[in-house]
């Protein structure tokens, strides 16, 4: 499936939020509503997080990738897991967030891949309840503004894939997605892989 993406324009307003938030802790891991994030796999680094991820106000990442070789960014759920349970602070398996993403490779990006692990180098399969939001059809949740089209992969592996633009290096690029995860795990994984022009 291939969508049309709407222009996502960022107030610098919102980018001085995203790069006043609390440093990470001890265990390097930043923390933004229920969940955390981590560099700790290493290939980039979380400069900033804001943000609780509902859809009025997702989880802003801000992050440098220093190659364009993938990397993994790790989600902890830090709060007791409690699926659907839209009460009180629990990690219910769903998280708007928001990359916004400088490319620091020093080469252009002409897509930009997300996979996402339940299990670190193993695909996500359509049943294990992970997913870009795969039980919607309508694209109000996915966007980039760098790039004009995304499609979504399900089987074998569970990825999005931003295309129809580029992020030159020196540039950042911001991505926005809904996860959902139908039986929350206490840990999974997003593999970020940009795609660079051949030789």
């Amino acid at each position: 499936m291939r969508r049309s993406l709407p222009t996502l324009l960022l107030p610098g307003a919102m980018l001085a939020m995203a790069t006043t938030a609390q440093p990470a802790d001890d265990l390097g891991r930043w923390h933004a509503g229920p969940y955390s994030y981590s560099d700790e796999l290493g290939g980039f680094a979380i400069l900033a997080i804001s943000g609780t991820g509902t859809i009025e106000d997702p989880v802003v990442l801000t992050q440098e990738l220093f190659s364009a070789s993938p990397v993994t960014l790790v989600i902890h759920a830090e709060k007791p897991i409690r699926p659907h349970f839209m009460r009180g602070d629990f990690a219910t398996g769903f998280i708007h967030l928001r990359l916004i993403t400088i490319n620091g490779s020093g080469l252009p990006w002409l897509e930009f891949e997300f996979e996402l692990q339940e299990i670190r180098g193993e695909p996500s399969t359509f049943g294990d309840g992970l997913s870009f939001d795969q039980r919607k059809t309508d694209s109000s949740t996915t966007r980039s503004d760098r790039y004009a089209e995304f499609s979504r992969d399900y089987e074998p592996y569970d990825r999005l894939i931003f295309r129809e633009g580029h992020t030159d290096a020196g540039q950042t690029v911001s991505f926005e997605f809904l996860i959902t995860d139908f039986t929350p795990r206490a840990q999974y994984f997003i593999v970020q892989d940009p795609t660079i022009p051949s030789s």
